[in-house]
């Protein structure tokens, strides 16, 4: 088995210096020493403009050097993407051509030769057509989108064959949603129980590719990297850069990608709100950023290039742009005050800026300020968020109990087939003084028989597959799992 692993880079270009300096820590330098160190290892990277910026700021030059040997050396490929991480599907074709030129700029700066992007990575893998023609008219081969992207369900991709834009000579290449959200949400947390989860495309002719953020690994998830490391070395897998995957797969399929995110759910799409993190039609405050960043865009967009604070004021209108205000003020569940009013104040100070604007739009970039601030401080105080998040909650919870056991009939039995499964397993771990795992299933029971199943319940029944994977089991655990996945995200995460 071929496996083509795909990692995210990215902090926002006004980071904390204590937060950049933990996952520089935690993160970023033991993996790429670890990718140093395990000679076979290929992989592919994006890292955006923005955070190789604010390595060179806090003299993180080492890890530059790192990227740059690695690029050269051809063990990593890197691929480009939106500089300040803008919601691509949010912009106009010049618009999103604009960002994606900004970021190689500086990549090229920083890295040099080693930078040769023939892949584009969109933040948050947001997609809609509108990005097929801008891509081509750039010169890059393919796209990572998530599996949801095709046909707008999980489980769609033929991995044993490659896809292409239909009508496009853009290649498209789909994440595995499933062991990327086993090894991101640290379920499987060994060399051997990673294995166990893919022995069945370990025995096949197939290519895997998986696809996370970097920071999970030593941040997010302390102690993941080991894991990673271990993998490594596995004699099982052949690790690959997405770019080769050609090699080995010849056939190909013509597809129109689904406008989603990796982070959209089945039902997201349906409803037709797959970016719901970053434009939730039932959040105010989303609609206002919305259009506080259009009225300020048209702006800045208009000014005359040879102004002398033309570069200063573009630059912020770019950092304003980054998908961070937006997710953060989701609600569901995330939420950041400060994070907003950044946002906002990048805005706000951007159109103040612009030679000769007109008291008119001044008034109205104020008031659009004034209600985004105002706004997320109440929803705060009067504990508007805390139901928002309570709601979305319930809106998503599935009690497996009330679909087995509390239905009645031969339902009863699977019910009573996944509790003593679970048992089992938690004993053996136990018994193997693997504790984590044991609190895992011990966990997992207690949820099911509350009624306190959510989305994590989906990865319990995905370990339990691959810890006990005869047909009868299989035959179940497909019964459940469709409901599970129209509902759940791509990401462990819930975002919206």
């Amino acid at each position: 088995m071929r496996w083509a692993p795909f990692f995210h880079f990215y902090q926002p270009a006004d980071q904390q210096s204590d937060i950049l300096e933990a996952v520089a820590a935690q993160s970023y330098r033991p993996l790429l020493k670890g990718f140093q160190k395990h000679k076979q290892m290929r992989l592919t990277l994006n890292i955006t403009g923005a955070l190789l910026e604010l390595f060179d700021k806090y003299q993180y030059r080492d890890l530059i050097d790192i990227l740059r040997e690695l690029g050269k050396e051809g063990r990593i490929e890197f691929t480009s993407s939106s500089k300040y991480h803008a919601i691509l599907p949010f912009l106009d074709k010049k618009e999103i051509a604009r960002q994606i030129q900004i970021n190689d700029e500086t990549n090229h700066f920083f890295l040099g030769s080693a930078y040769s992007p023939r892949g584009f990575f969109p933040p948050e893998m947001a997609y809609d057509s509108k990005l097929d023609a801008v891509l081509e008219g750039l010169g890059f081969d393919w796209i990572i989108l998530d599996e949801i992207a095709c046909g707008g369900e999980v489980g769609k991709v033929d991995y044993t064959k490659r896809y292409a834009i239909k009508g496009k000579k853009l290649g498209v290449y789909f994440r595995e949603r499933r062991l990327s959200n086993l090894i991101m949400s640290s379920v499987v947390r060994s060399r051997e129980t990673l294995i166990n989860a893919m022995q069945n495309d370990l025995r096949s002719n197939r290519f895997v590719i998986t696809a996370m953020d970097g920071e999970t690994f030593g941040h997010h998830r302390p102690g993941l990297e080991k894991m990673l490391f271990d993998v490594f070395e596995a004699p099982e897998c052949e690790f690959i850069r997405i770019s080769d995957i050609k090699k080995y797969y010849k056939k190909i399929i013509e597809v129109s990608p689904t406008a989603s995110t990796w982070a959209s759910s089945e039902q997201d799409i349906k409803r037709r709100i797959q970016f719901i993190s970053w434009a939730d039609p039932e959040n105010i405050i989303h609609q206002w950023q919305k259009e506080f960043t259009e009225l300020v865009l048209r702006e800045v967009q208009s000014m005359d290039k040879q102004n002398l604070q033309y570069a200063q004021i573009r630059m912020q209108m770019d950092k304003a742009l980054s998908s961070d205000h937006f997710f953060w003020a989701c609600a569901k569940p995330w939420w950041s005050v400060e994070m907003i009013e950044l946002g906002a104040y990048l805005l706000l100070s951007a159109i103040r800026q612009i030679p000769g604007i007109s008291r008119e739009k001044l008034v109205q970039a104020t008031v659009y300020y004034e209600k985004i601030i105002s706004t997320a401080f109440e929803w705060q105080r009067t504990r508007k968020i805390w139901q928002m998040m309570r709601d979305q909650g319930e809106a998503v919870r599935i009690p497996f109990k009330e679909r087995t056991l509390e239905k009645g009939g031969t339902e009863k039995g699977v019910y009573y087939a996944f509790i003593q499964m679970m048992k089992r397993l938690e004993r053996e771990a136990r018994k193997r003084r693997e504790y984590e795992q044991a609190i895992l299933w011990r966990d997992a029971i207690y949820k099911l028989q509350h009624k306190h199943d959510v989305y994590d319940t989906i990865n319990v029944i995905d370990l339990l597959r691959t810890k006990i994977p005869h047909d009868e089991v299989e035959a179940l655990i497909k019964k459940y799992k469709k409901q599970y996945q129209k509902i759940r995200g791509g990401q462990p995460e819930q975002r919206g």
